[in-house]
């Protein structure tokens, strides 16, 4: 068959046209951005309690350094069945598929036909033609004609890929995938660190909780001695009354601690993908607010922008902007295709294939732009627009990573000299209440002195509380800014199919 061979010669030129192809556009180089040799690291008078050390560090799991059994199993299963994180795997997923799309171009493409047709006439119009057999009375009569045909089919085309559009579609699809799975990642970051957030949240609120209901019992306490004492004569109801209103005051402050506590057990069950509620018996029991470690591993920030999933994307989305920039450069050149075709067709299936039945076709085109109103210029000139701003994109994601880090080893110093204050101011006011308590008792002073002093050790001990969740809060801020929470080898990061399940 000529035109097979003829076929066959002009594939056989393929790898000789691209042995003399190029790859048009921009070669992607990842650009230097420039980061501070280390963190502003806090002396040990401005971080007392906690010091950040520099060196290597893996924070992957960095929540484990508060040594909370719930806070690792809240994690664990957040991770495991958060919403946001499986549309993130569904979008690398979907990634994954982009690249088999973009790769196909440069590969043949070869389909195949095939028809059958059969015809029956009654009286016979194509026996003049010879197409049919016929059946029946007397020549020239009017019998009966059956027509069968068969046809089979097969043909393909393969653009040649001479200037790299292919190539550089297939770089900019795998980029693309590579910013989904680094998005996927920075996912894994924030849900970790708002889990530990809002656990902490709950945990401090539970905290204030027990605080203000001891009080109340210390309050009532003092409010009976004061009404037995005005039941005597001893003093007057005014005293009565003064206690009454800051017990009813502190306890007012109850139900909006109350809501919290149910607030932020309703926000860590959504972020487990259950009910709203289906945590409520698990986390009702009241806990300790975390102890803080006295060392904080935090790593360089040259390590920061390698462990940043949010700078990783911004990086991969600037590669895959640089490849798209030559897929429009390509469309300026020829585009070289391929096309055979191998067709088969006969009134019999065991002639179908007879050399006389076959027939072929070969076609060689090339098709080159000419004018079309500067459209593929302004394609290229709009992917350079868009290359820059995936660059600015990355530039700002680096500083703003600096930033955070900063920001949040600033916060946490601060946050624990506070502490550490709050922490005397309490043991002050603690002493002060017991001394005027005990001269009232003794008749030796006012009971306005013993109502200023509760008030004050209440308030102290609250914000004591209060202080104690900011540290851990800010710690969690902490190692969010520093791009702990993530793992290289999590399922997501695998090739896998939607399950039935993830529709009910």
């Amino acid at each position: 068959m000529p035109a097979v061979r003829s076929f066959l010669n002009m594939l056989g030129l393929v790898p000789a046209l691209l042995l003399g192809a190029c790859t048009v556009g921009p070669d992607y180089h990842r650009p230097g951005m420039p980061a501070p040799q280390s963190f502003p690291m806090p002396d040990a008078k401005a971080a007392p309690l906690s010091q950040p050390v520099a060196g290597e560090a893996d924070l992957s799991q960095w929540w484990r350094i508060f040594h909370d059994r719930e806070l690792d199993s809240l994690i664990g299963r957040a991770l495991a069945a958060n919403l946001d994180l499986k549309t993130a795997a569904s979008r690398v997923r979907e990634a994954r598929e982009q690249e088999i799309v973009a790769g196909a171009a440069g590969l043949p493409s070869v389909s195949a036909q095939g028809a059958a047709a059969h015809v029956h006439s009654g009286n016979n119009p194509l026996a003049a033609l010879g197409g049919g057999s016929s059946s029946g009375g007397g020549s020239g009569g009017g019998g009966s004609s059956d027509l069968s045909l068969y046809s089979l089919g097969f043909d393909a085309t393969w653009e040649v890929d001479l200037f790299g559009g292919t190539r550089r579609s297939i770089e900019a699809a795998e980029a693309g995938t590579e910013a989904a799975r680094w998005q996927m990642r920075d996912g894994e970051v924030s849900l970790t660190a708002e889990i530990a957030t809002d656990y902490f949240d709950l945990r401090g609120a539970q905290t204030r909780l027990a605080i203000l209901r001891d009080q109340l019992k210390s309050q009532q306490a003092t409010l009976d001695l004061v009404a037995a004492r005005a039941h005597t004569g001893f003093v007057t109801q005014l005293d009565v009354n003064q206690q009454a209103a800051l017990h009813a005051g502190t306890e007012a402050q109850i139900p909006s601690l109350e809501t919290e506590v149910r607030a932020d057990e309703h926000a860590i069950a959504v972020l487990l993908a259950v009910d709203p509620e289906a945590l409520s018996g698990e986390l009702d029991a009241t806990g300790a607010i975390p102890t803080v470690p006295t060392q904080l591993p935090v790593g360089l920030p040259s390590d920061l922008l390698r462990r940043r999933p949010d700078v990783r994307a911004a990086e991969r989305k600037l590669a895959q902007a640089t490849a798209q920039k030559g897929v429009e450069i390509a469309a300026l050149y020829p585009k070289f295709d391929l096309l055979g075709g191998l067709f088969a067709g006969s009134n019999g299936v065991d002639t179908l294939f007879n050399s006389s039945s076959l027939s072929e076709m070969v076609l060689g085109s090339i098709s080159w732009p000419i004018f079309n109103a500067g459209k593929l210029h302004a394609n290229i000139r709009a992917s350079e627009e868009e290359r820059l701003q995936a660059y600015y994109a990355y530039k700002q994601a680096v500083l703003g990573a600096i930033r955070d880090a900063d920001d949040a080893l600033v916060r946490y110093a601060g946050e624990q000299r506070r502490f550490l204050a709050l922490q005397r101011e309490v043991a002050r006011d603690r002493s002060s209440t017991t001394i005027a308590e005990q001269q009232y008792r003794a008749g030796m002073t006012n009971f306005i002195n013993v109502l200023t002093a509760e008030n004050s050790d209440l308030q102290a001990e609250d914000m004591l509380a209060q202080s104690r969740q900011a540290l851990t809060a800010d710690l969690a801020s902490l190692y969010k800014a520093l791009g702990g929470g993530w793992q290289a080898d999590r399922p997501e990061d695998k090739p896998q199919q939607a399950r039935p399940s993830d529709w009910q």
